[in-house]
């Protein structure tokens, strides 16, 4: 990524895919070039914190409400020290933000992190496209990174695809550090940073659970070295099928049967060590407005997503793995797609999305009291 800040708003831009369409319009943020996989999110609020996602890293977020950026960027709800994505795509950013915990524009958050964007394009044409066409590489050109739409296009095409992507370990916390437990200390939970939000173990912490996080490549000695209670491994970017370590980390866990809980790159990492395959969607889901159904309780969920890979586990029975029975305990209602996972002959189930709602609804809350129950019920029956 090549970045300057002069004059974005008045600068010429365009958005370049794969398969050669381009989209013309206006510098948002920094003036330069960048390059990622073009994504759409679907949430009409929650910017900050999808900016702040790592699992969004390499990849240009388009925008599908139609006006982002008014109410501006506050210093609490960041989830992570920084932007990841690598572009931005929205078609009316908001002239004059307002809310009382604005501290600046998102323009000017974009331009100081030196993220290229592009605003004033028909983002629902865009979205059409993706979605017909899937996600794909693309580039954001502006200022001295314009030429002819040909050489654009060339260098779009000479970047890495998504698939086969290994990024967790770019994303992940290299030391580890402790999220204290809110009042009374209740449980011991090790989570595996694989591009962790800020709120997931804050909301563990609430909850009662000293939370140690600990980088991607923790090792089940560093796992086993805080006695935990539980553990937990987190969302996270790029391709599962590269995830091998993350893998064979929680296949120790699973031996070992402590009690586990995983969410979306967890998820998936999970289906990996029972068995099971991860295949690429055409386009992915990303807001927070997704419908699940937790097929335990028969309840519809409406929640936060990001997720471009998904695991390939039957829906209509129970499988076989070698740590028991699994079965799908979630889908999504828009498509089918596995949302959840879990084992019935011991403690350790996942889900696809983001319960610690960050930003989105909080129906999904209830994931981090049934971790805490599952942790509760394994310590009562150790001291049976």
């Amino acid at each position: 990524m090549t970045t300057s800040t002069r004059g974005a708003a008045r600068t010429p831009a365009v958005l370049v895919l794969e398969d050669g369409r381009t989209f013309r319009g206006r510098a948002y943020g920094a003036v330069g070039e960048t390059f990622g996989e073009a994504v759409f999110s679907t949430g009409m609020t929650g910017y900050q914190e999808t900016l702040t996602d790592p699992s969004y890293d390499r990849q240009i977020v388009v925008a599908t409400a139609p006006q982002i950026g008014n109410t501006g960027w506050n210093d609490e709800d960041d989830e992570s020290g920084r932007i990841w994505v690598s572009g931005y795509v929205v078609r009316d950013p908001a002239r004059v933000p307002s809310n009382w915990r604005s501290r600046r524009s998102l323009d000017d958050e974009l331009t100081a992190q030196g993220v290229v964007g592009i605003s004033g394009i028909d983002t629902r044409a865009l979205t059409r496209h993706l979605r017909e066409r899937g996600s794909m590489r693309a580039g954001i050109f502006s200022g001295e990174a314009l030429a002819p739409d040909a050489e654009l296009l060339q260098r779009v095409q000479a970047q890495p695809h998504m698939k086969g992507a290994s990024l967790y370990e770019e994303v992940a916390t290299k030391e580890a550090y402790v999220v204290p437990a809110v009042g009374e200390k209740k449980f011991t939970v090790a989570a595996i940073d694989l591009g962790i939000k800020g709120m997931t173990p804050q909301r563990m912490a609430e909850r009662g659970i000293e939370v140690h996080v600990l980088p991607a490549t923790a090792t089940a000695e560093d796992v086993y070295a805080v006695e935990p209670d539980g553990v937990f491994f987190s969302n996270g970017p790029g391709d599962p099928a590269t995830a091998d370590g993350p893998v064979a980390l929680m296949t120790a866990v699973l031996e070992r049967k402590t009690p586990l809980f995983g969410i979306c790159f967890g998820n998936q990492i999970l289906g990996r060590a029972l068995g099971f395959g991860t295949y690429k969607l055409k386009y992915g889901h990303r807001g927070i407005n997704q419908p699940v159904q937790d097929r335990t309780t028969g309840k519809v969920e409406v929640t936060a997503h990001n997720h471009g890979f998904a695991v390939d586990a039957p829906l209509d029975k129970v499988s076989e793995t070698k740590f028991g029975r699994a079965e799908v305990s979630h889908v999504c209602l828009n498509d089918d797609v596995v949302e959840g996972l879990q084992l019935l002959d011991q403690p350790a189930f996942s889900v696809q999305y983001h319960p610690e709602a960050a930003a989105g609804p909080h129906d999904a809350a209830y994931l981090f009291d049934r971790f805490t129950s599952l942790m509760s019920t394994v310590r009562e029956g150790q001291r049976a």
